[in-house]
């Protein structure tokens, strides 16, 4: 029975590998965007002397919105890989970043939210200098969903730094 219990248990444990595909995938997914920012890029510079100052804000706004979006999935796969699957040995590179592997669930979830409220941000920002674009009923949604992220961001900081003084 032991023999059993202690394959089962490292069944379970080698599962962890099965996730590795999925940070694969998202390394695949940053490319992706790349792809889609050197082409807003490219068409941004094709337009810039023919564009209105809003448009070419828009534009921007847009890179800024993909570059968020590519920092969240780089925290995502070195956090997640890190904290589920397996250490990263990079520890006596120079370019390693200082977080790397310092943070923890809580501090992923925290930088998950963030990024998102960022990206959220940007998006109603993108919508506001583009209000044309927008009915007033599809600006209140926004600002809505926008205000229930900042609060939900909020109250997950709350209940993390709860979480952490009850255990001291």
């Amino acid at each position: 029975m032991k023999r059993l219990e202690h394959g089962l248990e490292l069944l379970i444990f080698n599962s962890r590998w099965l996730l590795a595909p999925i940070y694969v995938g998202l390394v695949l997914s940053v490319l992706l965007l790349l792809v889609k920012f050197v082409q807003e890029f490219v068409h941004i510079v094709a337009r810039m002397f023919t564009s209105s100052e809003g448009d070419v804000i828009l534009a921007v706004l847009t890179l800024v919105d993909l570059s968020l979006v590519a920092n969240l999935l780089l925290i995502v796969i070195f956090s997640g890989y890190e904290n589920f699957v397996s250490k990263i040995h990079t520890d006596a590179h120079e370019d390693r970043p200082e977080w790397m592997g310092k943070v923890d669930f809580s501090g992923l979830k925290l930088k998950l939210v963030a990024s998102i409220v960022a990206i959220s941000g940007i998006e109603l920002l993108k919508a506001f200098v583009n209000t044309g674009g927008y009915s007033n009923t599809d600006l209140a949604w926004k600002v809505g969903i926008h205000g229930m992220l900042v609060v939900s961001g909020v109250l997950l900081a709350l209940m993390d730094r709860i979480a952490a003084s009850a255990k001291h």
